[in-house]
């Protein structure tokens, strides 16, 4: 059985105009610098061609020579921007505009044909990259009405989830002629934002192979939701892991909802690892449990402490927790070598 590998970093909250945020290979050194070994790489312009790494593999190979000289690998692409704008809501398309290039301004129709051919060339990279797993969004159809006031029209949800699946099983396929497993982010926001939501996408695409699951215990701390239990259900579809940190703490004043205060004043916070309520250590023993040997990345994101100093703390917290499993069982000091012969005595029945 393959063990976890990390620790990892998802670039996306890092990419700035300065070094060293400003270019993958800046970024490498400097997270190779904090012990990390390997990247997620957002598929923005800055630091990937996604249409030249989904044609060609010398250009992925190039990249990989590059990360590798500096003593990292690539875990994952992400394309979390442009799947969202696979299924957009139109309360939110002025909104959403911005995840798209500029020539797509107030044109839905052709963003979202542009966002579905964004991902299926991400598929075709991640192939070329030599990669099992990538990250995304699903999007939205039915979020504006998550709440029932007033109570949803029969068959709302059941429709949304329909075309959600209709615009994504042509993707799904892309991915599985890549080889590729495509990891949906269970995120509020999104129409998948928990396990009953996951299950009713599942049924939607035919329990499609390639529909996965990245898996991140902030959201769920957020809504209240066990996470523990979430890996229980669900840990044959987990294929990433964002290791990311969060806390709850209710008042009378603000609960799950926020009450549209700043992050620092809601009561469900993102935090740096190790500053928050998640328990990571039953969360890494689930993942050895069940067999996760994909990477695990830290997902900074925290309303108070800086991003350089979550990412400093955040690689070996990461590696002391990543669990090393066992060749043997622990009680093989004891065993009796007893063969089948015996073992037959011993229960009576020779």
């Amino acid at each position: 059985m393959k063990a976890m590998k990390g620790p990892g970093i998802f670039l996306a909250q890092f990419l700035g105009d300065a070094a060293p945020f400003d270019t993958l290979e800046n970024l490498a050194r400097w997270a190779a610098g904090l012990g990390y070994t390997g990247v997620q790489i957002p598929c923005d312009p800055r630091l990937i061609d996604l249409a030249q790494a989904a044609e060609s593999q010398g250009y992925c190979d190039d990249l990989k020579g590059m990360l590798a000289g500096h003593g990292i690998e690539v875990t994952e692409l992400s394309t979390h921007l442009q799947g969202q704008l696979v299924a957009v809501h139109p309360a939110y398309d002025e909104l959403f505009d911005g995840f798209a290039p500029a020539e797509l301004h107030g044109k839905p129709a052709e963003r979202q044909a542009w966002a579905v051919e964004q991902v299926k060339l991400a598929a075709r990279a991640s192939a070329n990259l030599g990669l099992s797993a990538h990250a995304t969004f699903s999007g939205a159809l039915a979020w504006p009405y998550v709440y029932p006031w007033p109570q949803r029209p029969a068959g709302l949800v059941e429709e949304a989830f329909a075309e959600l699946a209709r615009r994504w099983l042509p993707i799904l396929d892309v991915f599985e002629d890549a080889g590729v497993d495509c990891a949906f982010e269970i995120h509020p926001g999104e129409d998948i934002h928990d396990g009953a939501t996951w299950e009713r996408f599942l049924a939607a695409v035919g329990a499609h192979p390639r529909a996965r699951i990245l898996f991140d215990p902030s959201h769920y701390v957020l809504q209240q939701l066990d996470y523990l239990d979430f890996i229980d259900r669900y840990h044959d579809r987990i294929s990433c892991f964002h290791v990311k940190d969060a806390e709850f703490n209710p008042n009378g004043r603000t609960g799950v909802y926020g009450g549209y205060e700043s992050w620092v004043d809601r009561a469900g916070r993102f935090r740096s690892l190790g500053d928050g309520q998640v328990d990571f250590t039953a969360i890494f023993s689930k993942m050895a449990q069940y067999g996760y040997s994909g990477w695990a990345v830290l997902e900074w994101e925290c309303a108070l402490k800086r991003s350089e100093d979550g990412a400093r703390e955040g690689a070996p917290f990461i590696r002391d927790h990543i669990i090393r499993l066992t060749e043997r069982p622990f009680d093989d000091f004891a065993a009796s070598g007893a063969d089948r012969q015996a073992v037959r005595a011993l229960l009576g029945l020779s």
